[in-house]
């Protein structure tokens, strides 16, 4: 999903998925990014607006996210926008076995 100017430029972006989980089915964000210049315009809060939209209309019961835990920027959005910290998200390197 894409934000454009009226005049065609690109202003922001969302990649999303559908998941089918135990807590029923989730609209995933796994991008959701406005260019600097547009930022604190609006354009953001459209863009999760119809993503919130989207999920309704697919049976979402929860859209979700994850954010970086270095882009309080982020997360101030986040949380002005009503969506709640409910986890912390762990990763690590797969280690692969001597002579594998």
């Amino acid at each position: 999903m894409i934000a454009y100017s009226p005049a065609g430029q690109p202003l922001a972006a969302a990649g999303y998925r559908t998941l089918v989980t135990s807590r029923g089915r989730v609209l995933f964000v796994d991008d959701l990014v406005t260019d600097e210049a547009a930022r604190s315009r609006g354009v953001g809060a459209r863009l999760l607006g119809e993503l919130k939209t989207l999920g309704r209309r697919g049976g979402c019961v929860r859209l979700e996210l994850d954010s970086g835990v270095a882009n309080p920027h982020a997360h101030r959005f986040y949380l002005r926008h009503r969506l709640d910290i409910t986890a912390f998200h762990f990763a690590g390197p797969v280690e692969l076995e001597s002579g594998s």
